[in-house]
């Protein structure tokens, strides 16, 4: 659905994204991970046709470039920062938004009432935006990414600063584009969410990729051992295991297993030791 080939990306001496290539497979919920400055947003806004990449292809469904408004169409993106008119209500800016996308009439009409049910905010569809919460925003935000019906969505960031709630709703609307078919590209600095719900995942720093398979390979290859934490007669102890079942048997035939707990590895340490526990700013 979506190829890059050996893309790069610089600006001035600071190289953002470095011969990075993707296939992203026609209906896969696919998560691009990475802390700030990994070059994911530069990633999106090329895979969008926002930007020429300085080097490498990139190509959509085998059409073409999404330079080319044709095949640029094919796409729904629901920016981090929000892509809505405020002073106008739901209704209004799925109009809007729409009538951009070549949607005109009845069909129009169709799409903007689908895209309302679909975010849970059709009883609120005439109110004024900025009367909307933080989450309402983020949902019609998606609404406007799906309201002419594309086959590829880039959603990047889509559940910053919003309720649980609407969080929850969100996830629900991803899965549902998933199973009719549609394919999405998630980029999040939550590793539960992509751990939830992304078929494969890409891990991205200082613009290359470090890593990229479903999320169970990719915690059995980058996520390193279970610690088990156990409470015995003898006293604490913590022990790093690939075998935690084994260990605790060790201990209970050693003594009395008062309490244990396993933590195993997860998509957080996959991250963490892939791209380094240093702070980014």
């Amino acid at each position: 659905m979506l190829k890059l080939s050996h893309v790069r990306k610089s600006y001035g001496q600071n190289v953002a994204v470095d011969d990075l290539s993707l296939d992203i497979e026609p209906g896969e919920v696919f998560g691009l991970l990475g802390p700030n400055g990994a070059g994911k947003t530069t990633t999106v806004n090329m895979a969008v046709g926002l930007l020429k990449p300085d080097a490498g292809s990139i190509e959509l469904d085998g059409q073409g470039s999404p330079e080319e408004p044709r095949v640029r169409a094919k796409i729904g993106v629901a920016p981090q920062t929000l892509a809505l008119y405020e002073d106008l209500s739901a209704i209004e800016n799925l109009n809007f938004f729409g009538q951009l996308q070549g949607l005109h009439g009845p069909s129009l009409a169709k799409r903007v009432a689908w895209a309302l049910e679909f975010v849970g905010l059709t009883d609120r569809g005439f109110d004024r935006v900025k009367t909307y919460s933080g989450g309402m925003k983020r949902r019609l935000n998606l609404a406007v990414a799906v309201v002419h019906d594309p086959p590829l969505l880039l959603l990047d960031e889509p559940t910053v600063s919003v309720d649980p709630q609407s969080r929850n709703a969100i996830f629900d609307n991803i899965l549902a584009l998933k199973a009719e078919g549609r394919t999405v590209v998630y980029t999040t600095h939550y590793m539960e969410e992509a751990q939830r719900l992304c078929d494969r995942v890409g891990v991205m720093d200082h613009g290359k990729l470090l890593a990229l398979d479903a999320v169970e390979r990719l915690i059995e290859k980058h996520g390193g051992k279970s610690v088990v934490t156990a409470q015995t007669a003898a006293g604490d102890e913590r022990i790093e295991t690939d075998d935690p079942v084994a260990e605790l048997s060790r201990l209970q035939a050693g003594g009395k297993l008062e309490h244990f707990r396993v933590d195993r590895p997860d998509l957080e340490a996959v991250f963490l030791n892939l791209t380094g526990r240093t702070l980014r700013d």
